[in-house]
């Protein structure tokens, strides 16, 4: 548990630094611009990262699952030799998607439109500023969506409906808030990073009210999410 935690806290340490030292700087003076450069490395390295975590999600509810609903095979279930591999998958895969996506996105013709709609660089905001279509890239970015939004969050779910049946059986008041408190910060991780990044991801571009609100919701997720990982 504790492995995966150190992952997910050194994730969202570097998530944050990412981002929130260019925002400070945009909010601080007039000049709310940024480099080319330093939008394709935020673009590179904040995609990577997010990816990172939501698989990273999946194989926390995992651990929690086995851990809850499996305690006498713990240690057989999560040797360290697995949990170092399931780490490193997520990794992984992170760094794949952001090579494609980001590598996609940044190929598209701008014609001269240089103001993105959103206090980073990201891939949906990028893609709304090409000046040619942009179907193949944004079915690219709904089928990694549905990859690292949907199915982790699938198996999530699926972890944590067990769990509370698990924990229903508990009839220990001590035993329940055990369980409890033993999910409680991982579970509103969960809620706050994907209920934002669905907002994102799976709404529709043109029609989503909640696209003109994304900033801030995004923001919510970058600056939330790490305080109750470390709890």
């Amino acid at each position: 548990m504790y492995f995966f935690l150190s992952h997910l806290s050194f994730l969202d340490l570097c998530f944050t630094s990412s981002i929130i030292p260019q925002l400070l700087v945009n909010l601080g003076g007039s000049d709310k611009s940024i480099t080319y450069g330093g939008c394709v490395v935020q673009l590179y390295v904040s995609l990577a990262l997010g990816s990172t975590e939501c698989v990273l999600l999946a194989v926390m509810s995992y651990d929690r699952y086995i851990a809850v609903c499996r305690p006498l095979h713990y240690a057989f279930a999560m040797r360290p030799g697995l949990c170092h591999i399931l780490a490193s998958v997520s990794w992984l895969s992170g760094v794949a998607t952001t090579l494609i996506q980001s590598t996609l996105t940044l190929q598209l013709p701008f014609c001269g439109h240089r103001q993105v709609d959103h206090f980073f660089c990201e891939v949906p905001m990028l893609i709304k500023l090409a000046c040619v279509d942009t179907t193949f890239n944004q079915a690219e970015l709904f089928v990694a969506s549905v990859l690292f939004l949907v199915v982790p969050l699938s198996l999530i779910l699926i972890s944590y409906w067990h769990i509370a049946l698990a924990v229903l059986k508990i009839k220990s008041a001590i035993g329940r808030h055990k369980a409890f408190g033993t999910c409680s910060s991982h579970l509103m991780v969960v809620i706050i990073f994907y209920g934002t990044i669905i907002f994102m991801y799976l709404q529709p571009a043109k029609t989503c009210f909640f696209l003109s609100h994304s900033p801030y919701l995004c923001s919510l997720s970058r600056w939330l999410s790490p305080s109750l990982s470390n709890k």
